[in-house]
């Protein structure tokens, strides 16, 4: 009993310490815990932690249904800030594509871009699928509502033509799941709009001998014709067992977003602590080892920057006034 009350005490004592401080407490909303967002999100917040004692922050990741339910969610102030495909950002900034019908929204903000992240469809060696095309007829997970490979999958459908009918089965597992069900049998291919290498894919090549599959076309073409967030990609070869060879895709770009009304002091304390550390974020995940400063800036940001983000930049002398 007393060490519960020295516990609690303690404990109380902290948040008050911080509360005297002017702590302000940031969270990321990232996606599923075997995606690489987040991964991001803990790297992020180590390195904001890491210097809490100067500015008084503390950041914790969020996990969440993905791009989708955080850009919502950072909209309606339910987050401060959040992980995002480029495509997604660029949809929510504009009020186009899934974000119709809430409209623009202007106070989005853009802090900076991560990893590419490549369309990515994993099949078992035993379904036949060896092009996109034929995941006709075949059970497929397409990911789970809000995430940001469940809207990507259904933009290319829709350039094909093709409704949720075209599947045998149209399964919405989240990502964690995903691998799992692949190597059960009860799907044959899964779509992942992720980094790589990715545990999840991993687990499928691995375990259940999976294929990751081209996805190109006439479709896929127009698409990166038209839309400047996405761009051709390869998964590179030699990464998962069983696939030796580099495997032509099209992709996004990871985007950390934030809303106009956080404070950018906030957002400034944030952007220093990963742009000053990229070395160390680049040791916390493959996918973040070869980050470069002039591309997080500038590729993948639809929105305008966040006010402490620009003024981080204007110092680093890597942007002007």
């Amino acid at each position: 009993m007393k060490m519960a009350r020295f516990v609690v005490s303690g404990v109380l004592f902290f948040g008050c310490a911080m509360s005297a401080m002017g702590a302000a407490e940031v969270t990321i909303g990232t996606g599923s815990v075997s995606g690489i967002y987040y991964q991001a999100g803990r790297a992020i917040c180590r390195l904001v932690n890491a210097g809490t004692d100067d500015h008084g922050i503390i950041c914790g990741p969020k996990t969440s249904p993905g791009s989708i339910y955080n850009l919502e969610q950072i909209r309606e102030g339910g987050l401060e800030i959040g992980l995002a495909q480029s495509d997604w950002q660029h949809h929510a900034y504009k009020g186009s594509a899934r974000f119709n019908a809430a409209g623009p929204d202007s106070n989005l903000r853009s802090l900076f871009s991560l990893h590419g992240e490549p369309f990515t469809v994993v099949a078992r060696v035993d379904s036949g699928i060896r092009e996109f095309d034929e995941l006709r007829g075949k059970r497929v997970n397409i990911g789970n509502p809000g995430s940001g490979q469940h809207a990507t999958m259904g933009v290319v459908m829709a350039a094909k033509g093709w409704d949720k009918s075209v599947f045998s089965l149209a399964n919405e597992l989240p990502a964690s799941q995903q691998s799992m069900a692949l190597c059960q049998n009860r799907i044959q291919a899964m779509i992942y709009t992720v980094g790589h290498p990715n545990p999840s894919v991993a687990h499928a090549a691995s375990a259940c001998r999976a294929l990751i599959v081209e996805v190109k076309g006439a479709e896929i073409d127009r698409l990166v014709d038209n839309n400047p967030f996405y761009a051709y990609i390869q998964v590179p070869g030699g990464l998962y067992a069983g696939n030796p060879d580099a495997v032509d895709t099209f992709g996004v770009k990871a985007t950390l977003v934030a809303s106009s009304t956080l404070d950018p002091e906030t957002v400034y304390q944030v952007v220093k602590a990963v742009f000053e550390n990229l070395e160390r974020m680049g040791e916390m995940h493959p996918a973040f080892a070869d980050l470069e400063p002039e591309k997080m800036i500038s590729e993948g940001l639809s929105a305008p920057l966040h006010e402490g983000a620009r003024r981080y930049y204007i110092e680093r002398g890597w942007i002007t006034e």
